[in-house]
């Protein structure tokens, strides 16, 4: 005789076959269009059926659905089935309602019922697979209806270990999808307590729910550090054969190792000594076993070995406190450079470049410059290459810029074009931070543009015009090496651009030799003019008319191209009048009244041209100040612009056009107009103030710099003659660490160093910041680093200040900034089906809970840019989601330590009429306000 059970095996094995053996498609329809009829004829019968019968034909329906068929009838008798005390019937009505049921549907209540039932029943099995179901469905109706009991289930003695473990796990699942439906309360310490279970699934279930509770609440599970430390030596200092049913490949239990690192960088390195000495003797243990032979060959136990390793050297990243540790990872990632799996090299890569920002081990980073270069040359995978680049520029000083940038324009040659502008970027960058001789910067820029022009932004060769204004010992050169790349037969456009401003302004210098005669400078010019767009032809005819005051004996022949029809009667009007108004201009006026009109731009003031300030609004035209002035007020203006300022290095991985890493003040005018504006944003020093408590105003240009901050993490925050405030953030759910980098520029050191930061008294209820006084000395050239930990309370729309006092020179200087602390850094992405989402989006429908702003597009409309700018506001970009593809639509989480605030966006474009139509829905209308202003500003 047959079992049930087997029975049922072979029955649906049977009709398995048939409709697989079907020939067509048509036929498998039949065939189950018959068996559907035969089931629904069987479920409305006058017969009663026997659980066995209802089990087995709610299974085929099961088995239909899966094969994308639509199921309408058959859910009442799989709930029947919940009532069952036989396992197999149990099993497979649990596992239907999982599949099947929706949380709209109107059996919830019988489901809920029958599981609350299960879950009373004390049998681990029925308990099993009762807390399955609920993970499995995890709608809000369940998290409802059982969030509270399932935590009295997890932390009760008498619950088995089987059980716990899925109540560990039903709870998590619960929490991810419903958060403010899970209470806290008097089990959250006692869930702490299962770190210690002797059941190591058990610990490992709840190690995961108490990493995810923690990240929202670190001050209800902070007793879990010393536990998970305890847990993590027991397991790393014991042998493979101690934990035998959780030893993997010689590996003990590279699970639960793994997500208690993971716990432990919830939080600081541990204040009690003993509990920090433990941990740290960790770390040593799984460091010194990464050198041990490994004990098999095979690649599993490789993988959970070096899954420990890597995720112990996160940990010790993040606490950035032990020199030895940090210097000792550094050392095993070296090995790992040279490692035939790619996947490790490219991990290894990836966590060096963020040891190569640390004070403790960024010497000991820059000693495997030879491989990191060598895989620059050699590797084959272009993400492995990228994460190389970004190492040799996180390595960079003034020791090996110029070696760095040399093997970064070789290999740029060859680069996939993928990351062509990110290394365009990052080498313009890193040659004009540690530029010492300034022809080496002239000769990188311009190597720059030969090799890959078509990548160079605008912002790049105005920088270099900037420098070689700014610095009279290199503009000879300058001029001497723009006249012989032009000589090329096909020279990129930016290059043409930066000839004809350089030969414009400094051409003069090198018209004494006959080889650059005025009349060769100006047809090497003219002879590239017919191949250039529309603007650089204007630049050029603005070079021309300068070459009219610098050699008059070229004037005739100037004037005849300007003569020409091809340009006064130019079909472009901006073409047309100049070359009308030039030569008028070259006609009437005498000599004197030429020379002053056309003379010699002045330099640029440093403020006004930072080259990390790309995003920065333009300025209108004005006057500069006068260069022999500004060096009579070097007790304000201490280099006068013509020392250009370090660049400082941002760690934005794939920038995009938009991306903050270069920029200028305002776009330089052509040789012949005005130039620009001083007012833009002066030395941000009170000279005159005589006391040290003041507090100064916001500095000019601080909204602007803050706005640029808000869709990103790192960068420059502040710059003048004197100082530079560098930033690097990170965040994660309440929790941030903020990295200010506070740079003397100057050769002379500042006292009395003392930045404070200055919170309103409604932001103070709302964001915790904590942070460590700086050294109150700062030397000429140094750099001084001061972490501040964040940690947002519950939403706010102001930010905090930051105010900077020093001496330097004897004069008191005092500056304030806003602290680009703004509440979308607490954004967790969240993804979201299209159906989810437009049911989510209906839900926040009362008026309060949206807001809605149309506004003109202050930038190009650029799609990239735009999914870029909305990644690095926080939110999710969901894709496929919108009917009209045009639009972006975003989903996330704001996460606070009182609450987390679901949020919705939609930005709209109309890309004819140039305008956004940006929409913000959240469960708090103060939330969704504060959203739509922050990110309206970026567009």
């Amino acid at each position: 005789a047959l079992s049930p059970g087997l029975y049922l095996g072979r029955g649906l094995l049977s009709f398995c076959s048939s409709v697989k053996g079907g020939k067509s498609k048509e036929a498998e329809i039949k065939r189950i269009n018959k068996e559907l009829a035969n089931i629904r004829s069987k479920f409305k019968g006058d017969k009663a059926l026997d659980g066995y019968s209802k089990k087995k034909y709610v299974c085929k329906l099961l088995f239909i659905f899966l094969l994308g068929h639509d199921i309408d009838f058959g859910h009442m008798e799989a709930v029947n089935l919940l009532s069952s005390n036989r396992y197999t019937e149990k099993q497979i009505g649990y596992l239907f309602i999982s599949v099947l049921v929706n949380s709209n549907s109107e059996l919830i209540r019988l489901i809920n019922n029958a599981i609350k039932n299960d879950l009373a029943s004390r049998n681990p099995t029925f308990m099993g697979l009762a807390l399955h179901c609920i993970a499995n469905v995890g709608s809000r109706e369940m998290a409802e209806a059982f969030a509270g009991e399932i935590p009295k289930i997890l932390v009760a003695g008498d619950t088995m270990d089987s059980v716990k473990q899925s109540a560990a796990l039903c709870l998590l699942r619960l929490y991810r999808t419903s958060p403010d439906l899970v209470p806290m309360g008097d089990w959250t310490s006692r869930v702490v307590h299962l770190l210690n279970d002797q059941h190591l699934g058990v610990v490992t279930a709840a190690t995961s729910l108490i990493t995810t509770l923690a990240q929202k609440n670190p001050e209800e599970f902070k007793t879990s550090v010393s536990l998970a430390v305890s847990r993590l030596s027991r397991i790393v200092t014991s042998a493979s054969t101690d934990l035998q049913d959780y030893t993997y490949y010689f590996v003990p239990a590279p699970w639960l190792s793994v997500k208690l690192l993971r716990l432990l960088q919830c939080y600081p390195p541990p204040e009690e000594p003993a509990v920090r000495g433990r941990l740290t003797e960790c770390l040593e243990t799984i460091l010194n076993k990464a050198q041990e032979p490994p004990k098999s060959k095979k690649v599993q136990h490789s993988n959970a070995k070096n899954a420990v390793l890597f995720e112990a050297i996160s940990l010790i990243i993040h606490h950035d406190s032990e020199p030895n540790l940090l210097v000792r990872a550094c050392n095993q990632l070296g090995q790992f450079l040279q490692h035939r799996e790619t996947n490790l090299r490219y991990l290894a890569l990836e966590s060096m470049c963020t040891l190569a920002s640390s004070e403790f081990s960024h010497e000991a980073v820059k000693t495997h410059i030879e491989t990191v270069i060598n895989a620059l040359k050699t590797e084959r995978d272009v993400s492995v290459r990228q994460r190389a680049v970004d190492l040799l520029y996180a390595m960079c000083d003034r020791s090996n810029a110029q070696q760095i940038v040399a093997e970064m324009l070789s290999y740029l040659e060859t680069a996939d074009y993928s990351i062509r502008e990110e290394i365009v970027l990052k080498v313009a960058i890193l040659a004009e931070k540690y530029a010492v001789d300034y022809t080496w910067y002239v000769d990188t820029i311009l190597n720059l543009i030969r090799i890959a022009g078509d990548y160079v932004s605008e912002e790049v060769w105005y920088r270099v015009i900037q420098i070689v204004i700014n610095r009279d010992d290199v503009q000879g050169y300058a001029a001497k090496t723009v006249f012989e790349a032009l000589q090329a037969p096909a020279c990129h456009e930016n290059l043409v651009k930066v000839g004809g401003y350089i030969l414009g302004e400094f051409g003069n210098l090198i018209a004494g030799d006959p080889r650059s005669s005025p009349l060769i400078q100006f047809s090497l010019l003219h002879s590239k003019f017919h191949l250039c767009s529309v603007p650089t032809r204007a630049l050029l005819l603005s070079t021309y008319i300068k070459f009219v005051n610098l050699f008059p004996e070229v004037k005739a022949t100037i004037q005849d191209v300007l003569r020409s029809d091809s340009q006064l009667k130019n079909a472009d009007v901006e073409l047309q009048q100049r070359a009308v108004e030039y030569l008028r201009l070259s006609t009437i006026a005498s000599t004197d009244i030429l020379a002053t009109v056309l003379e010699e731009m002045p330099p640029f003031p440093e403020r006004e041209s930072s080259i990390l300030a790309k995003l920065k609004k333009k300025k209108g035209p004005g006057t500069v100040t006068d260069l022999e002035e500004t060096k009579r007020e070097r007790s304000t203006d201490v280099n006068g612009g013509a020392e250009p300022a370090p660049a400082s290095a941002s760690t934005a991985s794939t920038p995009s056009p938009s991306a903050d890493l270069l920029g200028l003040g305002a776009v330089p005018p052509t040789p012949a107009g005005p130039p620009p504006s001083s007012g833009g944003g002066g030395l941000l020093v009170d000279v005159f103030s005589d006391s040290a408590s003041a507090v100064a105003p916001l500095a000019p240009g601080s909204e602007d710099n803050f706005a640029r901050f808000v869709c990103k993490n790192n960068g420059v925050l502040f710059e003048n003659q004197l100082l530079q405030i560098g930033l690097k953030s990170e965040f994660r759910q309440n929790l941030g660490r903020m990295f200010i980098f506070y740079g003397n520029k100057t050769s002379t050191q500042f006292l009395n160093f003392t930045p404070t930061l200055i919170c309103s008294d409604g932001l103070q209820s709302n964001i915790n910041l904590q942070t460590k006084p700086v050294d109150p000395t700062v030397d000429g050239g140094a750099q001084v680093q001061q972490v501040v930990n964040i940690e947002c309370l519950s939403d706010f729309s102001e930010a905090p200040v930051l105010n900077i006092q020093f001496r330097y020179g004897g004069t008191f200087q005092n500056v304030s900034v806003k602290l680009p602390i703004t509440l979308n850094k607490f954004f967790q992405p969240t993804e979201m089906a299209s159906q989810d989402f437009f049911q989510r989006w209906k839900q926040l429908s009362n008026p309060q809970q949206e807001v809605q702003n149309i506004f003109k597009a202050k930038h190009p409309m650029d799609t990239e840019i735009t999914k870029a700018k909305i990644i690095g506001f926080g939110s999710a970009l969901l894709e496929e989601v919108d009917p009209n593809p045009a639009n972006f639509v975003g989903a996330g989480i704001i996460h606070t330590k009182t609450t987390q605030i679901g949020c919705l966006l939609r930005l709209e474009p109309n890309l004819q009429a140039q305008m956004y139509r940006l929409t913000v829905r959240t469960s708090k209308d103060t939330v969704s306000q504060r959203l739509c202003g922050l990110l309206s500003e970026q567009f």
